[in-house]
Formats: structure tokens, C-alpha cells, sequence
């Protein structure tokens, strides 16, 4: 079907697709997550909150699980290494979600102010913890982890937990939190009316313009971190190796993409225009349209990531000939074959009955519903 250097690039992208649905998805729920205890004033609003994405968001989970399972798939050593490395940050995570399922379930059983309140926080927890660490997982991929494999492939991780909370990863973690509740704030505008749509409204407005300063703050500041070069030969069709290469470590080398590909510098721009075009098309009233220039301004972040990292995956700073990329970290080519087959099958499907599932449950979400649906709605 293709060649082994095709499928490596073919995964590279899909992978990338996964994780952008993930983000816009999934996103967009853990974002109404973080904002749910400072839009909603009262009971009512905050169930006008939870309502506008209860009975997605456990579909939207979807795109996680896929991601992780393709990352196992496809890219069997980044899988091993990063949820070696990543351990606590990942448990962190786990915990975080675990907030999620419980709290849309068990927040409405009980008439009890504390009862309510004490889930709120926990549905803020589970939707604002989760992209905080993702954002410093990233932070961190572009300074590069402290790994290395031995004589049977088997890798070592010799940094610290708290290693991986430095200020650049933290800034990071700062355009993903943002990022991400920009973009929940955008879905909250479009599904509500009212006061909690104003709310919303500025809501988008001061988180979009959090992530354009912390997005381009960030991209000055990888300008100047030491990047990674390939500096021998590229075997692209051989059988992954990951040791079986020379790579250098330069100050500005994850700008090197953008230099030979201009075009790429369109992904930054759509990641600020898009924001910006969100926050003005929600002053025109236009909210479902807000709503897409958000996606793609989440787009255009992730975007920007993967190509300043290209052909890298997870770099090593402790032994950067260890460095995991497209070409030496993957499954064989039968594997990504099968994979590619079920793919085509299956994405058309999530995606359908995806989109069915938004458009069945379509409108705005009022305080008069909840209140007429005290015992179905959540």
C-alpha cells in the first residue's frame, strides 16, 4: 500500500490529528470544567454550565483514549519512555480525571449547597489540571528529557518530578490552561444566553489574550533554547533503531523548519488570528463561528509544536543520539499498515456519529430547562 518512510510520515500526521481533536473536543469540556465555579453565580447557572456539555462529554473522551492507543500502537518506545518518564505527571492526570465521571453523575443527586459545591470544585479540578500538565509535558519534550536505553532497548529516566516544573515548561503549561479554557469559554458563549452568555463572552476575550502573550512569549523563548539536529545520515525506510544516529544539540535549531519551509509560519499566525477572530466574531454575535476560529487556533498552537520539533519526538538531553523520532521510534511497517486500514474505517465513524450527537442535542441551554428537568438534566 505505501512504503515504510511513507507510513512513518503518515502516522506522524495522524497522530498529530488525534491529538488536535483531542484538544478541540475534549478541550472544550475540560474548559467549561475550569470556568464552571466563576461563570455560574448561583445553582441554577452553574447547571446551566454542566448541562451545556453533560451528555458529551464522556463521547468526547474518545479522542484521548484513541490518541494514547495510537501513541501505544505506532510509536511503541515514545509510549514506554514518556509514561516512564511522565509517570507522576501522568498519575496526576489520572487522578485529576478521575473528578470527572463522578462529579457529572453525583453533583445533582444530592440538595445540598456543600454537596453541589464540593463537586463544582472537583469538575474544575478534573477539566483545569489536565491541560496544565500536558501543556509542561510539551514544555518540557522541546527542552528535551533526561533519558537514555541500554544494550536491550530498555530506557532510563534520570531526571525528577519536580524537574519538570521549570519556568519554561511552566509557561508552557500557562498557553495550554489558557488555550484550553479560551476555548470552553467559546462553546459556553455559543450553547448559552443571558448574563452567563456575557460572562462568557469576556471570559474569551481574557483568556484569549493570555495565550496570545503566553503563546508568543514562548515562541521567542525557544528561539533561544538549544534545539536538535539529525547531524548523520537519515535511514528512513531502516527498522527502528533509535541509537543509531548522531544528533547535536543548537541554540535555535527548532526554528530550522520554519527557515527551510516558510509556509509553516502560517501555523503561529493561525494560532493568534484564530484567537483573536474568536474573540471579535463573538462581539458580532457570531458564536458558532467563534467557536471554529478557536479550533483553529488551537490548530495552529499544536500545529507550531510539531513542526519546530520535526522529525524529533521526544529528544533525550542526557544522550541526544537516543533521541526518539518519526523515523526510529515506530512500530513495523505491518503494524502501521493494519493500522492505517482500521483507521480509514473507523475515524469516518467517530466522526459521524459525533457530529450526529452535536446536532440531535444542538440549542441553548436555559435556567427554565433545568429547573423543567430537575431530575433528567443534570
Amino acid at each position: 500500500m505505501f512504503d515504510y518512510t511513507i507510513l512513518k510520515l503518515v502516522w506522524w500526521l495522524l497522530v498529530g490529528v488525534l491529538l488536535v481533536g483531542f484538544a478541540i473536543m475534549d478541550g472544550h469540556d475540560m474548559g467549561v470544567g475550569t470556568l464552571l465555579p466563576f461563570i455560574g453565580r448561583s445553582d441554577e447557572e452553574r447547571r446551566v454550565v454542566i448541562n451545556t456539555v453533560g451528555p458529551h462529554w464522556d463521547g468526547n473522551q474518545v479522542w484521548f483514549i484513541t490518541g494514547g492507543g495510537a501513541i501505544f500502537a505506532a510509536w511503541p518506545l515514545v509510549y514506554a519512555t514518556a509514561f516512564s518518564g511522565f509517570y507522576w505527571a501522568m498519575l496526576a492526570v489520572l487522578w485529576a480525571l478521575f473528578f470527572r465521571p463522578v462529579g457529572f453523575d453525583y453533583r445533582s443527586k444530592i440538595h445540598d449547597p456543600r454537596w453541589r459545591r464540593t463537586w463544582d470544585w472537583g469538575l474544575f479540578i478534573g477539566g483545569a489540571v489536565p491541560p496544565l500538565i500536558f501543556g509542561v509535558a510539551f514544555g518540557n519534550l522541546l527542552q528535551g528529557v533526561p533519558y537514555h536505553f541500554d544494550a536491550y532497548m530498555v530506557s532510563t529516566y534520570t531526571g525528577s518530578f519536580w524537574a519538570l516544573l521549570n519556568p519554561f515548561a511552566l509557561l508552557a503549561g500557562v498557553v495550554s490552561s489558557a488555550m484550553v479554557t479560551m476555548h470552553g469559554a467559546a462553546y459556553l458563549a455559543h450553547r448559552t444566553q443571558g448574563v452567563l452568555q456575557q460572562r462568557a463572552v469576556r471570559a474569551t476575550g481574557w483568556a484569549a489574550l493570555a495565550m496570545c502573550v503566553t503563546f508568543v512569549a514562548a515562541g521567542l523563548w525557544v528561539g533561544k533554547l538549544d534545539g536538535y539536529r539529525i547531524a548523520s545520515a537519515i535511514e528512513s525506510a531502516a527498522v527502528a533503531d533509535p541509537t543509531a544516529k548522531a544528533v547535536v544539540r543548537e541554540a535555535g535549531a527548532w526554528l530550522a523548519n520554519y527557515a527551510r519551509v516558510p509556509a509553516l509560519w502560517m501555523l503561529p499566525v493561525l494560532a493568534v488570528a484564530g484567537a483573536l477572530s474568536g474573540v471579535w466574531l463573538q462581539r458580532l454575535g457570531r458564536t458558532l463561528a467563534a467557536f471554529v476560529a478557536t479550533s483553529l487556533s488551537m490548530t495552529g498552537v499544536i500545529g507550531t509544536a510539531g513542526a519546530s520539533m520535526f522529525p524529533f519526538i521526544m529528544p533525550s538531553s542526557s544522550m541526544p543520539a537516543h533521541s526518539l523520532t518519526v523515523w526510529d521510534s515506530v512500530s513495523s511497517q505491518l503494524t502501521l499498515t493494519i493500522m492505517l486500514c482500521a483507521t480509514v474505517v473507523f475515524m469516518p465513524l467517530v466522526i459521524g456519529y459525533t457530529s450526529w450527537a452535536y446536532r440531535v442535542m444542538r440549542g441553548k441551554v436555559t435556567v427554565e430547562y433545568v429547573k423543567a428537568n430537575e431530575h433528567s438534566a443534570y
